[in-house]
């Protein structure tokens, strides 16, 4: 790079997600300058433009928690150093600058320069898979929806729902109570959702049709009905319904990430016991992170990100020590 470095981290956070925001924090109890980069305008990553009205379970203290709240406090924690946030930028490529041993991260903001750099960035840019059904894409967002963003607009309204993962079964228990009805269309007998969360289903008030898909979605300036068929005899039912949501999983893509010269496995990077790339320096947590026994878990990545920003100091000074002492100890405000 033949640009003068400027504004430097110790560590650049790629990501703000829950595992990012966490990393953000413990980088400040490492007394290191910090900084988030993400693509989305808001911080929280999949929680927030997902799912943020979804209860997560896998996070230590909580036995249930919105997602948007989980986000919340999780911001309110990892800005508590105030490292610089960069919204609406994404990466594009990372270089490594001999001459001041620095990583330029050239993004579509500018050049961002940084001592270490922590890949934060979940499994990658997400969109929903759609769903290629006639009058589905042109009813989008006037009834058929892939993203559910304000449940309390179906009270009291007759719901599809499309899919047999987690998704598709959280957001069965969660309109449940409030819709009018509420119809699970699912093409198979066996859910891939939560054990717990399928047999609380199977208690709701929810028509759930098996070894059904969707045909067509009728209407004209809204959503009107849905015609659905029978895979096993191919008989056809039209449902009147005022919402489809489909949920039928994401397709995810590392993007530019491909490109920086770092190890795949799959579309994750693949890590040592540091939480280190092949590259020095480059870390990774989080679901991009792999290893061998890698489990996909909030619990799991926040754990990760710390190990990634302990190491991270190390590598800035390598006098300093992995293991700072417990947070209790530290006397941290």
């Amino acid at each position: 790079m033949s640009e003068t470095p400027t504004d430097v981290k110790d560590i650049t956070i790629i990501g703000g997600g829950p595992v990012g925001l966490f990393g953000a924090f413990y980088a400040g109890v490492r007394e290191c300058s910090t900084r988030i980069i993400d693509s989305l305008p808001e911080l929280g990553g999949q929680l927030t433009a997902l799912y943020p009205e979804k209860y997560i379970y896998d996070m230590p203290g909580f036995p249930k928690i919105r997602a948007k709240d989980l986000v919340a406090r999780m911001v309110d924690q990892g800005l508590w150093k105030n490292p610089q946030v960069c919204l609406n930028e994404q990466a594009q490529e990372l270089h490594f600058d001999e001459a001041s041993g620095l990583y330029a991260l050239k993004t579509s903001k500018g050049v961002r320069w940084s001592r270490t750099v922590i890949l934060c960035a979940g499994i990658g840019s997400l969109q929903p898979t759609r769903l290629d059904r006639p009058g589905v894409e042109e009813l989008v967002d006037k009834g058929v929806y892939y993203v559910v963003r304000n449940p309390e607009q179906w009270a009291g309204k007759r719901v599809v729902i499309v899919g047999g993962g987690d998704s598709a079964v959280d957001w069965a228990l969660h309109l449940a109570p409030i819709a009018k009805k509420l119809t699970l269309v699912h093409r198979r007998d066996v859910f891939r959702a939560h054990e717990g969360n399928v047999r609380e289903l199977m208690k709701q008030p929810i028509e759930i049709l098996l070894w059904w898909v969707v045909e067509e979605a009728h209407g004209t300036d809204h959503l009107e009905a849905v015609t659905i068929r029978n895979t096993k005899t191919g008989e056809l039912r039209t449902l009147e319904a005022d919402a489809l949501i489909i949920q039928i999983g994401f397709k995810s893509d590392p993007g530019p990430i491909r490109s920086w010269g770092l190890e795949l496995h799959g579309g994750q990077v693949v890590v040592d016991r540091h939480m280190e790339t092949n590259r020095k320096g480059v870390f990774a947590a989080g679901d991009i992170a792999w290893y061998d026994g890698k489990l996909k878990l909030i619990a799991v990545g926040v754990g990760e990100v710390a190990i990634a920003v302990n190491y991270a100091k190390v590598h800035i000074d390598p006098n300093s020590k992995v293991f700072p002492g417990h947070s209790s100890d530290m006397g941290l405000r």
